[in-house]
């Protein structure tokens, strides 16, 4: 594996702007495009927004490279069956219940990229709202290298640590932790040492770039700490050779050739960057007194939309936590609800379900589509003794749209779908009776 010389820590705070250098003197002092770049650099800027965006939502980010972007020649379509991008003519919206077992591992030689397989979509990318829900599995590292025009990528790992390399940076990302690309950013992402296989899920959001949620009546602390996100410190390699770039532009892959890696960054600075976060340090908040709090109380990060309080999509998660609620139903109540939610289960078991939902499955409850608890974990929570009970050992996830996520055709026809997965609830039964209250 190329080395990226490197400093070997870490820049902490979401979304900070960065000053990061790793050659001393690289950045230059006082402006961001002197006539000549120290070293012999280029300088090249990289935006998220637009030029206009107010302050506090402009993005950008100075990199100063051995090569510009532009030395490369001209784009080719690439085939990827796998991957579907909104909108697609394909996808259907379906108001059943629906779940996956895991991804199966591939038994031929396959990359991140191979191995990735669209489940649902949702609104336009080219008009910039909703987004792609993915698994991947994987069971080597990237030679090539990729970057993502329709959307920035939340990659969810499950099995199997990974190492992302990026053109500002090195990542580091273990099972338990996530990883934000950002739209246009260059990448390469490879298995940790000791992974033989990997597999997860990715959230290609096509609308407005992750950020933390509002904490409202909390206050000023809570959830997920900005201090806590991660942002790799520049590092570089200065390789010459053939190599692949591939590119998601407009729902097609393409493939663009380089004499060069395009890993050599030598310094940047901006607020537009990848970075991780271990979801171990969310500050999980849950209720003190009685009843079960809506799980936007367990949201991570939010993609707003056009309209104030319903998200493009939200990152939330289910960690260990403490369940002390008295004279109440524990587990996750019985609802429909406007939005749309994606499932995904890092490891241990989800309260809602006692069995079917594993580790690396998933799950899709629709727009106004009813789910809840299967019916043993009903009668179980429905008799339990309500002690202050740790649910431990378990990490569960949802991607959570305000626009209903239409299945594609290799999810619909997977034969790792459940397609008997509506009999959960089959079993549920009257417990009605109007003379005993």
């Amino acid at each position: 594996m190329p080395s990226q010389h490197a400093v070997p820590s870490y820049h902490c705070g979401f979304r900070n702007h960065v000053s990061s250098e790793a050659l001393p003197g690289a950045l230059p002092e006082g402006q961001n495009s002197p006539q000549r770049c120290a070293y012999g650099l280029y300088a090249e800027q990289l935006t998220g927004s637009a030029f206009t965006a107010p302050r506090g939502h402009n993005l950008r980010s100075w990199l100063y490279r051995i090569r510009p972007s532009v030395v490369q020649s001209a784009y080719r379509p690439l085939d990827h069956p796998r991957w579907v991008t909104a909108p697609d003519a394909s996808a259907l919206a379906d108001p059943n219940q629906m779940r996956w077992d895991p991804l199966p591992l591939p038994t031929e030689p396959s990359d991140f990229i191979d191995g990735l397989t669209t489940i649902g979509i949702n609104g336009d990318a080219q008009g910039q709202a909703g987004c792609g829900v993915h698994v991947y599995a994987c069971n080597r590292s990237m030679q090539r290298f990729f970057y993502d025009a329709d959307g920035e990528l939340l990659i969810v790992p499950q099995l199997g640590d990974l190492v992302v390399r990026t053109e500002m940076g090195v990542l580091e990302v273990g099972c338990g932790e996530i990883a934000v690309i950002p739209r246009g950013v260059k990448c390469q992402v490879r298995l940790a040492e000791g992974s033989e296989a990997a597999r997860g899920y990715v959230c290609e959001n096509y609308g407005a770039p992750f950020e933390l949620p509002g904490l409202g009546p909390l206050g000023a602390n809570g959830l997920a700490n900005p201090r806590d996100f991660l942002t790799p410190p520049a590092a570089y390699e200065d390789v010459a050779g053939e190599f692949e770039l591939l590119v998601r532009f407009a729902g097609r892959l393409w493939v663009t050739q380089l004499d060069h890696s395009p890993l050599d960054v030598v310094a940047w600075h901006g607020n537009y960057a990848p970075y991780k976060y271990d979801l171990a340090h969310f500050n999980t908040i849950n209720t003190v007194s009685f009843d079960h709090p809506d799980p936007s109380i367990f949201t991570v990060l939010t993609s707003p939309s056009d309209t104030a309080g319903v998200a493009n999509i939200d990152f939330v998660i289910f960690p260990p936590r403490w369940m002390v609620a008295e004279n109440t139903f524990r587990p996750p109540y019985f609802h429909r609800n406007l939005m749309s939610e994606f499932m995904g289960l890092i490891h241990g078991e989800y309260d809602a379900k006692a069995e079917g939902f594993v580790p690396g499955g998933a799950s899709l409850h629709n727009c106004m589509s009813p789910h809840g608890p299967d019916a043993e974990t009903f009668d179980k929570a429905s008799s339990a003794d309500l002690k202050p009970h740790y649910q431990a050992a378990t990490l569960a996830f949802m991607f959570e749209s305000r626009y209903p996520f239409q299945t594609v055709p290799g999810a619909r026809d997977a034969n790792f779908r459940q397609r008997d997965y509506v009999d959960v609830w089959s079993t549920l039964r009257s417990h009605f009776d109007d003379e005993r209250p």
